[in-house]
């Protein structure tokens, strides 16, 4: 595995988030896939490869779990940028179905709240990733 700024275990951990996000709705798309691949690559340096092993090892471990606490604990804890950035991620992720239904929005308040995200700071990152998709 290439060398990266996030540990594995780190971008395990943060990646089941993501599927967790993109599974709320019931229908983990191709397209979420890729969208969450997109965010590893631009968060590390690893090769295709590397990232869709990672992928897998998160699908398996938000399988395995029913709290997602234990995925958000690495990102609560992390810079500001970093959990701003997480939160674009997962917009894109419940917005490339160009819907966000009412268990992801709750999931999403959710998490601004443990990743101590102001509503205004939320809620342009939301709008901002909406209006990229217009």
């Amino acid at each position: 595995m290439t060398k990266s700024k996030y540990d594995k275990e780190k971008l395990v951990l943060v990646c089941a988030l993501f599927v967790h996000a993109a599974k709320m709705d019931e229908n983990y798309t191709d397209k979420e896939k890729l969208i969450i691949l997109k965010a590893l690559a631009e968060m590390t340096d690893n090769k295709e490869s590397d990232n869709k092993i990672i992928l897998k090892e998160a699908e398996e471990k938000e399988s395995q779990s029913n709290q997602i606490l234990e995925f958000t604990r690495e990102v609560k804890n992390s810079e500001k940028n970093f959990r701003l950035k997480i939160l674009e991620i997962l917009w894109k992720i419940i917005y490339s179905d160009d819907v966000s239904d009412m268990y992801e929005s709750n999931l999403m308040r959710r998490l601004n709240g443990l990743f101590y995200v102001s509503d205004k700071e939320a809620g342009d990152i939301r709008q901002s990733v909406i209006n990229k998709k217009l």
